[in-house]
């Protein structure tokens, strides 16, 4: 039976300083760190598992006290690891730097150990959706849609980044969802920001079936193809840090479709991961299955 969501994507460790005043720039502020498992696929593939979809995350990691520590809370969360590879070398890592308000101002993406990828541990068989991180090298992510197309297996693609959209966009064609910000759907279609409905017009004739824009505290739209877009607010939150809130409302998403919700009430279950996850301090928020539960309840 095609149940499982396999997520291929970055996983790397999270080194996050969030200043205890205002940020000053040029100077050292003071503040706290912390160090927990990250990257994007990762993160996703977390949440699926804690959300209780089965979920298989392929990526790399290094043989190092970082990857082990990765391995064994993304293990922890219910996402199978068996196709994690394990290659010589340094784990990958996201440093952020938040202001007093949870903000981000700046990160730095070290995730040359996901090149080192091999996706022979890609099977797609029992697969109901394949998830690709914009991590990915462009070989590697046509490899990717490549193998799904071949097994008939729908894709939901995450940019990432602007520079990681522009990088992969020539792939962005016959998707089952694409879920950039304003910037990257700018990056995909070469079109001005301001103008992103023409750039959704854009990945629908390019054969995408859905495009969920999101715009941060704007809320999102989520645009499918032959219909009208359909703009959802963004769930009220108290931002305690941003980390992995995109990462968690593609996720309950999934989620939500796994179950037979419609793209947009799936998009409204994504937003209350996004929320969840902004209160919480952790980049994956352990208790988020709970949480969302309890929101559902409550609605």
């Amino acid at each position: 039976m095609k149940q499982w969501v396999v997520v291929v994507g970055g996983t790397n460790m999270d080194v996050v300083a969030r200043t205890s005043a205002p940020l000053v720039p040029a100077t050292s502020n003071p503040g706290h760190t912390r160090i927990s498992p990250g990257g994007v696929g990762r993160n996703i593939a977390a949440c699926l598992g804690l959300l209780g979809a089965p979920v298989r995350l392929v990526s790399a990691v290094g043989d190092d006290a970082f990857g082990d520590e990765a391995l064994r809370v993304t293990a922890a969360c219910g996402a199978d690891i068996g196709a994690v590879r394990r290659v010589p070398g340094r784990t990958g890592t996201y440093t952020a730097v938040l202001d007093d308000r949870g903000e981000l101002v700046a990160a730095v993406s070290d995730m040359e150990i996901i090149d080192r990828l091999e996706l022979d541990t890609l099977h797609l068989e029992d697969a109901a959706l394949v998830v690709v991180d914009g991590n990915l090298a462009h070989a590697q992510a046509a490899q990717a849609v490549s193998a799904a197309a071949r097994a008939g297996v729908p894709v939901a693609f995450e940019p990432v980044s602007v520079a990681k959209a522009a990088r992969l966009a020539d792939l962005v064609r016959d998707l089952f969802l694409v879920t950039p910000n304003t910037d990257e759907l700018a990056a995909l279609t070469g079109r001005p920001a301001a103008d992103w409905r023409a750039s959704v017009a854009d990945l629908h004739e390019r054969g995408v079936a859905h495009v969920w824009l999101r715009s941060g505290a704007e809320g999102s739209w989520m645009c499918s193809r032959d219909q009208e877009p359909v703009h959802l607010p963004a769930v009220p939150a108290t931002v305690v840090d941003v980390t992995g809130a995109g990462d968690a409302m593609l996720a309950a998403w999934v989620a939500a479709w796994l179950r037979a919700a419609d793209p947009v009430d799936a998009a409204r279950e994504g937003h209350r991961a996004a929320a969840a996850t902004i209160e919480s301090p952790h980049t994956v928020r352990p208790d988020l299955g709970a949480v969302l539960s309890t929101t559902t309840e409550e609605s």
